[in-house]
């Protein structure tokens, strides 16, 4: 059986290698733009087995391994990077110690989606980041609007408000920056609602989905989101783990009896974040109860702080609706327990 650590870098790799049946051993630099790499993996026979840590610019990597039969295994970078004591840092120990760690059996594995949840996760990143730009381009023709003397809010973006911001007497190259924002803002709209449209089916034919989408707040893209980015309730035992994996716990400090915690550690999926925090608007405004509590902490720790821990609930609350099957109306019946 072959044994690979490899230190995976966007241009080459540093692999450190053993065969456990003929007790081969030693290390090479893989240049990925000659084909080294391809040609180094492609000539292995029997089982193989390479390890990396978890990073991003791999799916052609993964996707050689898995066309040529061997086993990719990902590893939590921050847990092997404290198994090494040492401060000395080069490819060739990072290498070393990736191998280390799989002969000794402790790796760090990590699960990953497959290749087709990784390509549904584009659609919805996709999406929003368009939908980030297009809200950057209508937050500048607001602010024009406003230095107009034009206060409509969002019925700007009605077909009278559009007309409006068209008409209004500007000098030529302020001129020339709204009707380029305009023709932006149109091109994006026309971009955004088919990607609309394909996480709506996307999430009509999932029925975990489709059970998440009954609780205020949660469409087709916060649900796809979710699912997509924890893949399977079943790898988690507690409401805390979920928590902790999306980044909303916060850190802590604690020792000899004094308990200090900060800030949301934000280790975790930047967009399903954003996205629960999104939707934890209008989760506010349909629960009483969570509408108490967010008033209670906004005037306590103030109103970001406060949706933030709302978006928490939100995540456990979805989490458990997933988890037991149920539905948002059978989860809030269930209790407060479960969050």
């Amino acid at each position: 059986m072959w044994i690979i650590g490899c230190d995976f870098h966007p241009s080459f790799e540093q692999i450190a290698f053993c065969n456990t049946d003929s007790g081969e051993y030693g290390q090479a630099k893989l240049t990925h733009a000659n084909g080294a790499a391809e040609s180094f993996y492609r000539k292995l026979e029997g089982t193989v087995r390479v390890g990396i840590e978890a990073t991003g610019r791999t799916a052609w990597f993964e996707r050689m391994l898995y066309r040529f039969g061997h086993e990719l295994w990902v590893g939590d970078a921050a847990r092997i990077r404290a198994a090494e004591v040492r401060k000395q840092k080069t490819d060739r120990r990072d290498a070393e110690l990736l191998l280390r760690l799989m002969l000794e059996e402790r790796f760090p594995r990590i699960w990953i989606p497959s290749e087709a949840e990784r390509d549904r996760r584009q659609l919805v990143l996709h999406r929003h980041r368009l939908v980030q730009l297009r809200t950057r381009v209508k937050n500048q023709l607001q602010s024009m609007a406003i230095g107009e003397g034009v206060q409509r809010g969002k019925r700007l973006w009605s077909q009278a408000g559009r007309d409006q911001l068209q008409k209004l007497d500007l000098l030529p190259y302020t001129a020339l920056r709204r009707d380029d924002l305009l023709q932006v803002l149109s091109e994006l709209d026309g971009h955004i609602a088919p990607l609309d449209e394909a996480v709506r089916r996307q999430a009509e034919q999932d029925v975990t989905m489709q059970r998440l989408m009954t609780h205020p707040g949660v469409g087709p893209v916060v649900a796809s989101a979710f699912v997509l980015t924890l893949g399977n309730a079943e790898r988690f035992h507690t409401s805390k783990q979920v928590v902790s994996y999306l980044g909303l716990a916060p850190t802590e400090d604690s020792s000899a009896g004094h308990q200090r915690l900060g800030h949301i550690s934000r280790q975790g999926n930047s967009l399903v974040r954003t996205l629960l925090v999104e939707a934890a608007h209008t989760a506010v405004r349909s629960d009483a109860e969570w509408k108490r509590h967010y008033l209670r902490m906004a005037m306590k720790r103030g109103a970001s702080i406060a949706l933030v821990a709302i978006a928490r609930k939100l995540a456990v609350r979805l989490y458990w609706m997933w988890k037991t099957n149920v539905d948002y109306a059978a989860i809030v019946e269930r209790g407060s327990h479960l969050e």
